[in-house]
């Protein structure tokens, strides 16, 4: 999971989708991370408002801090899920292309195709919740 930051939108990914899997039973067939593009926020810890957001629906995200992309990502995962266009803009440079195809947009994975709503400017974590969960309602079902 890829956002600007890594302190909003994959970050909430990140965990919402350990949960998930982890509620259907699946934790043993995934890894799953979330990082940034851009350097703005590493090391820093999920934005509180994005913390609360995880905590009304039980999920914590204790101990996560934002780290960079780096190019051997590419190897390590079988898929890495873009925010927004900026993001797949920037991981295709930080990747040299994307030559296996590993790269996707979160909200490819539902019936309304486009961005996850960015809560850093809109301030509206809710929006991006329920892109969230849609996009990896849709990507774990797209895995079975």
């Amino acid at each position: 999971m890829v956002c600007h930051g890594n302190i909003c939108r994959s970050a909430m990914a990140e965990f919402m989708l350990k949960d998930m899997v982890e509620k259907a039973g699946r934790s043993e067939e995934f890894y799953i991370e979330s990082a940034a593009t851009h350097n703005d926020e590493i090391g820093n810890p999920v934005y509180p408002p994005a913390k609360a957001k995880l905590a009304e629906h039980g999920i914590g995200c204790a101990g996560k801090t934002a780290r960079r992309i780096r190019r051997e990502d590419y190897d390590r995962f079988d898929l890495i899920i873009g925010m927004d266009r900026a993001n797949m803009r920037n991981m295709e440079r930080a990747f040299g292309g994307d030559p296996e195809g590993k790269l996707e947009m979160m909200m490819d994975y539902t019936d309304r195709p486009g961005e996850v709503a960015d809560p850093w400017y809109t301030r509206d974590f809710e929006a991006t919740w329920l892109d969230l969960v849609e996009g990896c309602q849709g990507l774990l079902e797209s895995l079975e």
